[in-house]
C-alpha cells in the first residue's frame, strides 16, 4: 500500500513504518529541517513523497553507521562533501571508542576480581612481597569475615588500582611499623606515653592505606589482635607480649582522644 501511494505521498505514520523509526523521530527531523514531507493533499495534510522516503532511508543508513545528525546533513546536502572521508573519520572515532570500552572492561574485570579476591597478586607474588610467613589464604579468610562490609568494598576499590610496586611499598611500611612496635615493647615503652601514642597513630595512618580506619575501628582491631589466636600469635611472634601491649596502647590513645574503648564499635 505504501509503495502504491508513494508517488502521491504517504502519511508520517506510514513513512515511519517504512524506514523503521518512530513518528516522534520524523517530527524531530522535520523540526530541524533535516527531512520534511514535501507533498500536501487537497485537504492540506503533509505527506512524504518517494524522494522524501529515499532521503529518510539514507538518513537511517548513515545514522546506523554512527553519524550524528549534523554529519548526516552535511553528507546529504553539501554537494562538495565526499562521503568516504566522512565515514573514515567516523571509523576513527569508533576505533577510539572501542579502545576506551576495552580499557573500561579491563578496569571492571580488575574491580570484579578485587571484590572476589582482595589482593590481585598470585600466591608466589604475595609471599615474595609480604614475607615467607605470609599465607595467601588470609585473603580468603578476610573476605569471608569482611566481604559484606563497606570496608571490604573500599579495600577492593583500592586494591583494583594498586600496582605490585605499591603493594611492595605498603608491605615495607607495615614491616617497618611492626619492627618499631616490637622495639618499643623490648625497651619497655609504656602504653599511653607519647612514643606509644605516636606508634598507634602511625599504625592507623599506614592501615588506612587499605581502607579508612577511624580511632573506634582501630580499638576494635586492637581487641582482635589480642583475642584472635592467629593475630595474637603473629604479634607475639614479633615480640612476646606485643599483642596485649598494642591493644592497651590503642586503648590509651583512644581515651586521650575522648573515646571510651569499652564502648567503641566498628564505625
Amino acid at each position: 500500500m505504501v509503495e502504491h501511494h508513494a508517488a502521491e505521498g504517504v502519511t508520517v505514520g506510514a513513512a515511519a513504518r517504512r524506514v523503521g523509526v518512530t513518528v516522534r523521530t520524523l517530527h524531530h527531523w522535520d523540526e530541524i529541517g533535516l527531512a520534511s514531507p514535501s507533498h500536501r493533499t487537497t485537504g492540506g495534510y503533509r505527506q512524504y513523497t518517494t524522494q522524501d522516503l529515499e532521503r529518510l532511508e539514507r538518513i537511517v543508513a548513515y545514522r546506523a553507521s554512527g553519524l550524528g545528525l549534523d554529519a548526516v546533513r552535511e553528507v546529504l546536502d553539501e554537494t562538495t562533501t565526499e562521503i568516504g572521508p566522512t565515514l573514515r573519520a567516523q571509523r576513527a572515532k569508533l576505533a577510539e571508542r572501542i579502545e576506551e570500552l576495552q580499557r573500561l572492561d579491563e578496569r571492571l574485570e580488575r574491580m570484579t576480581k578485587a571484590h572476589e579476591r582482595g589482593i590481585l597478586l598470585d600466591d608466589d607474588e604475595q609471599v615474595e612481597l609480604f614475607g615467607d610467613d605470609w599465607d595467601p589464604v588470609r585473603a580468603n579468610d578476610a573476605r569471608a569475615m569482611w566481604g559484606g562490609s563497606v570496608q571490604w568494598a573500599q579495600f577492593a576499590e583500592r586494591s583494583a588500582n594498586r600496582t605490585r610496586e605499591q603493594w611492595g611499598a605498603l608491605s615495607g611500611s607495615l614491616s617497618a611499623l611492626q619492627d618499631a612496635l616490637g622495639d618499643a615493647v623490648e625497651r619497655g615503652v609504656l602504653p599511653g606515653s607519647a612514643e606509644a601514642d605516636a606508634l598507634v597513630e602511625r599504625h592507623r595512618v599506614v592501615f588506612s592505606e587499605l581502607f579508612p580506619l577511624s580511632r573506634e575501628m582501630q580499638v576494635c582491631l586492637g581487641r582482635m589482635f589480642e583475642s584472635d589466636p592467629g593475630f595474637a600469635a603473629h604479634y607475639d611472634g614479633i615480640r612476646p607480649g606485643l599483642a596485649s601491649w598494642f591493644r592497651r596502647s590503642i586503648d590509651a590513645s583512644a581515651r586521650a582522644h575522648g573515646i571510651d574503648p569499652d564502648a567503641a564499635v566498628w564505625r
